[in-house]
């Protein structure tokens, strides 16, 4: 087996030039890089990554926590992420926290005890307190759809409120005047936020909120029907449904085309992620955009700047939401 001294003398150059060029160093010029690769290439070398590991105090790897490993909302998360640190020679380790307290911090210790770098986290359920001890234990990471004022430096976030208030806006312009909205679990901060938007909205245009008005879903299709089909027994009058994701408006609409329901004659829908198959459902919906893929890369950067050390990087901590008008929301006759 061919062993980096080997390396080091075929391509005419020392040690610890080799040993950059495996780590992807930029300080290595492309000619010399070159020679270092043809050589390896030569002699068949294979890098040992557990030595360059002891030898560096680097694993080269960064763990992501997702909710979900389904669906196209983290699927461009988690591609962005890899996308853009495959590209620095980084690795990640993905593992799942299903919106869990306890699972969530599970994945997150193990991540830890993998040796990773650093973790990026789409956390929803633990504490505020147990992540400002992962700061205090020296754990370098950085937080993707979650505000914590003490933790501020390391939040990744939307304007959620914003894109709730627009979500709202947009229907209002449009002469709606009875609102229904389907909001996500309560619990969760983003939920929080877009019903606060909705709700600035509506006191903005001297419309009172109704709580008979509001239903309580979980962020997936089914609660989008179930939503419906409570709403349409329960609520008042109502001509447009505001949903606090694309999942649950893609739930109304099927559900209100079984009942007979046209969208958007009968009644608007507005969503909020314009995944990507808002654009194919019929009709087209009517959504706020979440650049996710963008904050993805951007958690990426954060920990190629503050871990890696790739200085040239400029991170913006707060995205903002638009609305992407489509064919599921019309005036209100």
């Amino acid at each position: 087996m061919a062993t980096i001294y080997q390396v080091s003398e075929l391509a005419g150059v020392s040690l610890a030039t080799v040993s950059r060029v495996m780590n992807n160093n930029t300080k290595v010029s492309d000619k010399t890089k070159q020679k270092v690769l043809k050589a390896m290439a030569e002699l068949g070398y294979q890098p040992n990554s557990i030595a360059q590991s002891l030898a560096s105090n680097r694993s080269n790897s960064v763990g992501v926590l997702v909710s979900e490993l389904h669906g196209p909302f983290f699927g461009d998360m988690m591609s962005a992420i890899e996308d853009t640190l495959r590209l620095e020679g980084k690795h990640t380790i993905i593992t799942s926290g299903h919106s869990d307290e306890e699972r969530e911090r599970a994945s997150i210790e193990f991540l830890i005890g993998r040796k990773c770098d650093a973790l990026i986290l789409h956390a929803e359920a633990v504490t505020d307190e147990y992540l400002l001890n992962l700061e205090s234990r020296g754990i370098e990471f950085v937080l993707i759809n979650r505000y914590i004022k003490q933790l501020e430096n390391r939040c990744i976030r939307l304007d959620n409120k914003q894109g709730g208030y627009l979500a709202t806006q947009h229907l209002i312009k449009l002469g709606h005047q009875k609102l229904a909205y389907i909001s996500g679990p309560k619990w969760k901060q983003d939920a929080q936020e877009r019903l606060q938007g909705h709700k600035q909205a509506l006191t903005d245009a001297g419309i009172d909120f109704d709580e008979a008005l509001c239903f309580e879903g979980d962020y997936q299709q089914s609660s989008g029907s179930k939503g419906l089909d409570w709403l349409c027994e329960h609520a008042p009058k109502f001509s447009c449904v505001v949903c606090a994701n694309d999942e649950m408006a893609s739930g109304v609409m099927t559900r209100a085309r079984q009942l007979g329901i046209n969208v958007p004659s009968e009644l608007s829908v507005v969503g909020f992620d314009n995944i990507i198959y808002a654009n194919y459902l019929y009709p087209t919906l009517t959504t706020i955009d979440y650049p996710i893929y963008e904050m993805g890369r951007m958690a990426a950067k954060y920990i190629l700047k503050q871990v890696y050390e790739k200085k040239n990087l400029d991170i913006e901590s707060v995205f903002v939401p638009k609305l992407e008008i489509r064919d599921s929301s019309i005036e209100y006759v």
